[in-house]
């Protein structure tokens, strides 16, 4: 009788072999695919923000602002899953992805920069088109209103610059750890329940994440007349030093350190 082999959990060794070889991967690619790539996962997550629309434009007042709260941080994955389980190309993903070669000696610092540049100015151009698309939609279908769009801008701008440092660095952290977790997950359904876990506590605890964050504030923006773009620059470029602090440093520094030390 045939007995079904058990396959286990990868090894440490394998998992960062695996994001060496998927960051390699990323850096062969060529300039205007990694762009595409990128500008399609800038519309897809926005897909975050629609669903956090709608649930805020449906149960604004209908229920306590806990609840409300953790409503909205439920409807966060949904752009999330259609990026990272579509293989499209996200910033927050690839700020320790795109390390691990460096770590390596294999690509320079100027690659690392330019294929930071790529991805970035991808997802958030593709983040302006579907913003400035869903405060059109929205309002016209009647199924988000030009308030919930403001309340989701206002709560990313209501902090002090050093506290949005922080909690961005706090989402960095996390979307590396998802990264490095995808790599150790062999199914679908795993890979999507990771997905959905990660980034219901980023959308939980409010993090800044420089991609929907942006889609967030631009769409606030847009709507508000007390919003400017000089309430949305120093955010948003807190919110990709602190996802770039918490991606390179805490997951892809100290990862790589702890394997390449264990090898000792």
């Amino acid at each position: 009788m045939k007995t079904e082999k058990i396959i286990g959990p990868k090894e440490i060794e394998e998992i960062l072999a695996d994001q060496l070889e998927t960051g390699l991967a990323e850096y062969n690619r060529s300039s205007s695919s990694l762009f595409i790539s990128s500008l399609t996962a800038g519309l897809e997550i926005g897909f975050s923000v629609f669903l956090m629309g709608i649930v805020y434009t449906l149960f604004h007042g209908q229920m306590s602002e806990a609840a409300l709260h953790i409503a909205l941080a439920c409807s966060y994955p949904i752009g999330f899953l259609l990026v990272v389980i579509g293989r499209s190309e996200l910033f927050t993903e690839h700020t320790n992805l795109a390390l691990y070669p460096i770590l390596e000696k294999k690509k320079s610092i100027l690659q690392l920069f330019q294929l930071w540049g790529t991805i970035l100015a991808g997802n958030l151009l593709g983040g302006f088109f579907i913003g400035a698309f869903l405060c059109w939609i929205g309002p016209a279908m009647n199924i988000i209103s030009s308030e919930a769009f403001v309340h989701l801008a206002d709560k990313m701008l209501k902090f002090d610059y050093t506290v949005i440092l922080g909690s961005a660095l706090l989402a960095g952290w996390l979307m590396g750890l998802l990264s490095w977790l995808l790599s150790a997950a062999k199914e679908t359904i795993s890979r999507i329940l990771i997905v959905i876990i990660i980034t219901i506590v980023i959308g939980m605890g409010g993090l800044h994440h420089s991609i929907v964050g942006s889609i967030e504030i631009f769409a606030g923006l847009l709507l508000s007349p007390e919003i400017g773009w000089t309430d949305y620059l120093p955010v948003q470029l807190l919110a990709i030093l602190g996802n770039l602090i918490g991606g390179t440093f805490f997951v892809a520094t100290l990862k790589y350190s702890h394997v390449t030390r264990a090898d000792v």
